[in-house]
């Protein structure tokens, strides 16, 4: 039995989908508000709960051989980021599992002061490698669903926003390659006890996804670059009034500030590693929004 946290997300609904189509056992843990009605109809088990419940917890690890942990913050990285992935470790290693997969992100082990994301997975990455549970730490540089919405828009009006240096270089994983590993993080024995970068096969300049959109679409860009000056600006004037909304912006601060990309060596090495050929992140847009 998997247990898949976040498994009405972007992430999570792709990892349950692919156990079910193996006809795999999988216990999603979902909110009672969100949309699970499509896993419950492949034969998914359905456990609704709240991961800052301990009870919760308890009830969701039972019977499970693996977890994966792909769950967001909700806006609130104390709470899930941090506490619910240290919780759902020890209950866990309480229970027996003999396998954690944890989705994190890439620069985590940087320290960036203004990301409390960042930190939280950082934290959650250390207390894992010394859990005792056999584990695999996946660090997506970028994630090409997250670019969905981006794309529909620029599909209807051709409007591409970039925060910060253009020229900073970012390599996109496509969400399916990245549920694929994931699940194979618990097959393939190099994957034991292992942190890998996750990537798309190409390193990108961020002023390249318009035009990479451009040819998905067939229509001319209009790019509007914002300084992250102006960005700063405009977030400590937010601040002012709304503080816990300027901390909240942190994250977009520190993907908008920093480079994040998986090196041609990393790549090969995932590669190699699942057997996998890692999907483009044009590729990625025409099966989803092509015409």
């Amino acid at each position: 039995m998997f247990l898949v946290t976040g498994a009405t997300g972007q992430i999570g609904r792709r990892i349950v989908r692919l156990l079910r189509d193996e006809e795999q056992p999988v216990r999603g843990f979902v909110r009672l508000e969100s949309n699970y009605s499509e896993l419950e109809q492949r034969g998914a088990e359905i456990f609704i709960g709240e991961l800052t419940e301990e009870k919760d917890l308890v009830k969701a690890c039972q019977g499970v051989k693996y977890v994966i942990s792909a769950h967001g913050s909700g806006g609130n990285a104390q709470a899930l980021d941090y506490r619910a992935n240290i919780d759902l470790i020890d209950q866990a290693k309480a229970q027996g599992v003999e396998h954690f997969v944890f989705i994190s992100v890439l620069g985590a082990q940087r320290g960036y002061e203004d990301s409390p994301t960042f930190k939280a997975k950082r934290e959650v990455e250390k207390y894992l490698q010394n859990s005792g549970l056999n584990y695999t730490i996946l660090q997506p540089s970028g994630i090409a669903s997250n670019l969905l919405p981006l794309a529909e828009r620029f599909r209807d009006t051709g409007f591409y926003l970039i925060i910060g240096d253009p020229k900073n270089r970012t390599s996109i994983v496509s969400t399916d390659d990245l549920a694929k590993i994931a699940i194979d993080a618990v097959r393939v024995e190099a994957a034991k006890n292992k942190t890998f970068p996750v990537g798309g096969p190409e390193i990108l300049k961020r002023e390249e996804i318009p035009e990479i959109l451009s040819r998905v679409f067939n229509r001319d860009p209009l790019t509007v670059n914002v300084p992250l000056f102006v960005f700063d600006t405009l977030r400590d004037g937010v601040g002012v009034f709304d503080p816990e909304t300027k901390k909240s912006l942190g994250t977009l601060r520190t993907l908008s500030a920093n480079e994040f990309f998986c090196t041609e060596d990393e790549i090969n090495e995932l590669e190699s590693t699942f057997n996998i050929k890692m999907e483009s992140l044009e590729s990625f847009m025409t099966r989803y929004l092509g015409t």
